[in-house]
């Protein structure tokens, strides 16, 4: 079984639990997979939503499906990265949940990128995942 990781917040940088995420994930050595971004695109072509939370929701749903296809967890996230377009707070705040909940209570290390534009111009979010394999 491999070792948990180990998620740290230092008293000397922000408290990022209370955001749901950790400034540090601390990973034995071990297989990696490093998952493309995922995006609101579905197998069976079907349109994409133009509201970021449904998007959201269908990136979520694609990376929850990347990480079973390798035998992995949301624990076993190590960072995920966001790509918004037109990243505001106000967006952002809007994405968080359906973001957070991708990861079931696990907290990993998270970098949020504002960009111009995504793969086509229906894509307002994009997440690509970094995942310590289990044994």
């Amino acid at each position: 079984m491999s070792v948990p990781i180990v998620r740290v917040n230092p008293n000397t940088l922000p408290n990022s639990q209370e955001m749901g995420y950790s400034q540090i994930s601390i990973v034995e050595p071990g297989r990696m997979a490093y998952i493309s971004g995922q995006v609101a695109w579905l197998p069976d072509d079907k349109p994409v939503p133009s509201d970021i939370v449904e998007q959201m929701k269908l990136v979520s749903q694609n990376a929850r499906s990347a990480l079973e296809s390798v035998g992995a967890k949301p624990a076993d996230v190590v960072i995920a990265r966001v790509y918004m377009v037109d990243l505001t707070p106000e967006r952002l705040e809007l994405l968080m949940p359906e973001f957070l909940a991708t990861f079931e209570g696990a907290q990993p290390c998270v970098t949020g990128v504002g960009v111009a534009a995504l793969a086509a111009p229906e894509l307002q979010v994009e997440m690509e995942l970094v995942v310590r394999l289990p044994d």
